[in-house]
């Protein structure tokens, strides 16, 4: 049962859509997800909504009256897993206290995605991704220098929580039966997750006492590892390792920056960063940065170009990997969508239903809690339910 909306939510759910769970969307019959109303729009489809919503059933339930509520209940006490990212203690208002409803189903996995965490003096604050990308610490690491701070250009935050709560379910959904059948209240919230994130950058701080700083393109701690100018388009080149060193300056033809004593170690290279990049950059330029690439790559260096979105979907990797398919929406449109990003035994996670309109799966969804042909229509004429049904 998916009570959320936005993205940290709805992006778990959809993890767990693609994994073969079944999910019941439940939105409000005033609207639906609030991100359906968001841009960018096709044919008045939201984009952005679509991106999140593969592999979903949609009811829309009047959340405000006694039967909606009840419909609520009843989706619940019969569900796995329920998923919200309400502010803490809303749920209990809407009728799903979590103590009634463990009660009534002990294996009910309740999971809930804040913006700040259930305790503390932001515990009801609303959250949202940007705030949670400055607050964590990532903008002040994100730009190209200390006085302009960066938000990394997707929702990284939401993206991270939703994540990191599917992980979460499915552990508790692995341990139910160690636990005496009983589920588990697994949480995140969006600053948790930008900490848990900052990796190195938190623990140099942590160590030493660091404020690490943004390095712009170049990696903060390994050089060369960043991008590059060549004859014509940037290059992301990454040495990581002596090896790699060694093997590097063979194929730019400057043996002596293996010999300098500057450059001998990672933690030199790093050191001397700028006279590095430019000795670098003027062997770089001599040649066309796709020639140097596969150079890189046929040697084992990771490397690779720039690329737009476009670009991006017509790689040839990328294709490869059939990341992209075609579904169909309920009015008949086709959806260019992207899967899931995992394998399982090799066969790739795939989309299985296109992201529903509001309310499409009301009626399948309501025979599944048993009621019938009569007890459906009166439901939808009294405006408790909402349902979208193919034209």
């Amino acid at each position: 049962m998916d009570l959320s909306r936005a993205l940290a939510g709805p992006y778990c759910t959809a993890l767990l859509g693609d994994l073969g769970a079944d999910i019941i969307k439940v939105e409000s019959a005033k609207g639906g997800d609030s991100t359906r109303s968001w841009p960018p729009f096709e044919d008045e489809h939201s984009l952005y909504f679509d991106s999140t919503n593969r592999n979903k059933q949609s009811i829309a339930v009047d959340f405000y009256t006694e039967q909606g509520r009840q419909l609520l209940w009843d989706l619940a006490v019969s569900a796995d897993v329920l998923v919200e990212n309400f502010r803490p203690g809303v749920l209990a208002t809407m009728g799903l206290d979590p103590e009634a409803l463990r009660a009534a189903n002990p294996g009910l996995v309740i999971a809930s995605v804040s913006g700040f965490g259930t305790t503390g003096p932001l515990a009801q604050a609303a959250g949202l991704d940007q705030v949670a990308q400055g607050m964590s610490g990532l903008m002040s690491v994100t730009g190209s220098d200390a006085d302009s701070p960066t938000r990394v250009g997707v929702p990284v935050m939401d993206l991270y929580a939703g994540v990191f709560t599917a992980v979460g379910i499915c552990a508790s959904l692995a341990g139910r039966p160690g636990n005496g059948g009983r589920g588990h209240e697994v949480g995140t919230s969006l600053l948790e997750a930008g900490l848990a994130v900052s990796a190195f950058q938190g623990q140099n701080y942590l160590s030493t006492g660091t404020v690490p700083v943004p390095q712009g393109n170049n990696h903060p701690v390994l050089s060369p590892y960043g991008v590059f100018r060549t004859a014509d388009i940037p290059a992301i080149i990454a040495v990581g390792n002596q090896a790699h060193w060694k093997k590097f300056c063979a194929i730019i033809g400057a043996p002596e920056l293996e010999e300098d004593p500057r450059f001998a170690l990672g933690r030199d290279r790093s050191e001397h960063r700028a006279e590095l990049t430019e000795l670098i950059e003027q062997k770089l330029v001599t040649r066309p940065g796709l020639e140097w690439i596969e150079a890189f790559r046929a040697a084992g260096i990771p490397t690779g170009p720039i690329y737009t979105y476009a670009q991006a979907f017509e790689d040839p990797q990328v294709q490869a990997l059939d990341m992209v398919q075609t579904v169909q929406r309920l009015d008949g449109s086709a959806l260019p969508l992207l899967r899931g990003p995992l394998s399982i035994d090799g066969t790739a996670a795939g989309v299985r239903k296109a992201p529903p309109a509001l309310g499409e799966d009301t009626r399948s969804v309501l025979e599944g809690l048993g009621l019938d042909e009569g007890q459906i229509a009166g439901l939808v004429e009294a405006g408790i339910v909402q349902e979208t049904v193919r034209s």
